[in-house]
């Protein structure tokens, strides 16, 4: 009867044991992103080359 009386909290710890479960998802993982995107260049030039793309109208579009 002692026997059984010590082995009886092994028995109840065994039965406490986690368990871990990795399953995929039913539905696809979407991601909805509304982005805007904007930028702006600037280009600055030095005043021999503005006075000359002034001057010279075949060097411009």
């Amino acid at each position: 009867m002692k026997a059984v009386l010590a082995l009886l909290p092994l028995f109840l710890l065994a039965g406490c044991t986690p368990r871990i479960e990795v399953a995929a998802p039913k539905e696809p993982i979407t991601i909805n992103m509304n982005v805007k995107i904007e930028h702006e260049i600037t280009i600055r030039a030095d005043k021999n080359v503005d006075t000359l793309l002034k001057t010279r109208s075949d060097l411009h579009n």
